[in-house]
């Protein structure tokens, strides 16, 4: 028995590790499929029901909540993207005074505390009368994005080679398509992972979108608020199909790439 345990304990310690992260994550699910004795009570009872599932939105206001925070995640999402892969090519292709500067700049809004960026964007947009509603948000949400994005796709053209590229210019291809046909499907990967990142992020965050949100309703707000009377159960319901569908992404991304090798090979 020793020698097992010395020989996988860092297996044990692992899989001890996971079950601690996934844990809160378990009873969520549990108490979307729980029917308990009153709402101020989480405590598990003995009725279980899938009712929650087959009427996710039966909470008043929890879906145009929803609503509000995908289109937020999705726009700061899209603008993320493709601001940050575009300083993402500029800083790891090019040369250019200020360069390492604006590598720290990036960093900046992911060491930032929330509540210190959340409250000067706030006294940002006060300053410049600016009402705050969805666009306000959707500015915050781009600011923290932006850092990660550029900091993935980043990561993912240091790891590329610049022969092939070079390569595919000596075979007579032009800019445009040694970039179509050869870069952006190799920085691709880095891509949709910051993609995912930012969209996870941005549906996620309470504290910046709660000081510039103003009378905008967003689904982590909306727990927030219940969680004083109630949360409902239809709001687990919802925060456990969302990790359902982010499991499968990644799962249908390990699925192609595991694809890709053995055709490769």
């Amino acid at each position: 028995m020793s020698r097992w345990v010395a020989d996988h304990w860092v297996l044990v310690v692992g899989l001890v590790v996971l079950a601690y992260l996934f844990l809160p994550i378990v009873v969520v699910f549990l108490l979307s499929v729980n029917r308990p004795a009153n709402r101020l009570s989480y405590d598990l009872s003995p009725e279980w029901t899938f009712s929650y599932w087959l009427d996710p939105f039966g909470a008043a206001g929890l879906g145009d909540a929803l609503r509000v925070s995908v289109g937020i995640a999705l726009v700061a999402t899209l603008v993320a993207v493709v601001l940050g892969t575009l300083m993402a090519f500029a800083l790891a292709r090019h040369r250019f005074r200020g360069r390492s500067t604006t590598n720290v700049l990036i960093f900046l809004p992911m060491a930032t505390p929330e509540v210190v960026m959340g409250s000067s964007l706030l006294a940002l947009f006060v300053t410049l009368r600016v009402p705050l509603g969805f666009w306000t948000v959707v500015v915050a949400h781009i600011l923290f994005c932006l850092s990660f994005v550029v900091v993935t796709v980043k990561a993912r053209l240091a790891g590329l080679d610049p022969r092939l590229q070079e390569a595919a210019m000596d075979l007579y291809a032009s800019e445009w398509q040694t970039f179509r046909r050869v870069t952006l499907p190799l920085v691709l990967p880095g891509i949709a992972a910051a993609a995912m990142l930012s969209l996870s992020l941005s549906f996620d965050d309470f504290i910046i979108t709660n000081f510039n949100s103003g009378s905008v309703n967003t689904f982590p707000k909306f727990v927030y608020i219940s969680s004083l009377r109630g949360i409902p159960a239809q709001a687990n319901v919802i925060a456990s199909a969302m990790f359902f569908l982010a499991l499968i992404a990644v799962l249908f991304g390990q699925a192609v790439t595991a694809g890709r090798k053995k055709q490769r090979a």
